[in-house]
């Protein structure tokens, strides 16, 4: 017997979706680049675009605990993605930079990224997707509260 929702909820359906979703866009991101998960790519994109962010807002927008994001800062600086440097006024904090290979992986994954959202949005009108967000929007607030 094939069981497809153990637990009966679409609280399931939507891990599982995502779970599908992350393995396919790793699947095709490693296609491109094979030294980088998808959550270091979110960390490119997100330093792309706030350079000045913190680590814990960083953590929160990538949905790690603080610990975990120092070692893949760690690691995307070992792997020459980022530039750590000491913060010149406290030196507990320190500025990332994205290197040029980070900058060169960001411009080959972005197609990518755009294909993965694709692919995972088939078949949807943008008022199904505006209506699904809308509903997960709600879980998300219900479960804050």
């Amino acid at each position: 017997m094939d069981i497809k929702n153990p637990t009966g909820t679409v609280l399931y359906s939507i891990e599982q979706a995502i779970k599908e979703y992350r393995k396919i866009a790793q699947k095709n991101i490693s296609k491109i680049v094979k030294d980088i998960t998808i959550d270091q790519c979110l960390v490119l994109i997100i330093l792309d675009k706030d350079a000045t962010i913190s680590q814990k807002e960083l953590a929160r927008l990538v949905f790690k605990d603080e610990a975990s994001i120092t070692r893949m800062i760690e690691l995307m600086v070992k792997k020459e993605y980022l530039i750590r440097t000491i913060h010149t006024e406290d030196r507990r904090k320190f500025n990332l930079e994205i290197t040029q290979k980070g900058a060169a992986t960001l411009e080959l994954i972005s197609p990518v990224i755009a294909l993965n959202r694709e692919t995972a949005l088939h078949g949807f009108s943008l008022e199904e997707i505006a209506l699904l967000d809308k509903m997960l929007q709600k879980i998300i607030t219900n479960c804050k509260s």
